[in-house]
């Protein structure tokens, strides 16, 4: 369900919010969307293990849109192409 909300917010911000947006290819609703989607979660969860502070700041702050996205194949390919 989609509810609208006015928000006020610095004119330059908004500017490069859009422009950021853009450059995504997504509308500045689902980036707002998604960044409030990622700090909520990210409260429950960070409250759920036991991460450093520099960690827990850190956390949620990547959204992976990908479903298919393999984070431990890439560590493992980068770890390889490091030490090869």
């Amino acid at each position: 369900m989609s509810t609208k909300l006015t928000l006020t917010i610095d004119g330059n911000v908004i500017r490069d919010a859009k422009e950021y947006a853009k450059s995504r290819g997504i509308s500045l609703s689902k980036l707002i969307e998604a960044y409030l989607r990622s700090v909520s979660n990210a409260d429950y969860k960070k409250s759920d293990l036991n991460l450093s502070p520099i960690t827990k700041s850190l956390f949620g702050s990547v959204i992976i849109e990908n479903k298919d996205f393999d984070e431990k194949g890439i560590l493992e390919d980068a770890i390889l192409k490091k030490h090869l």
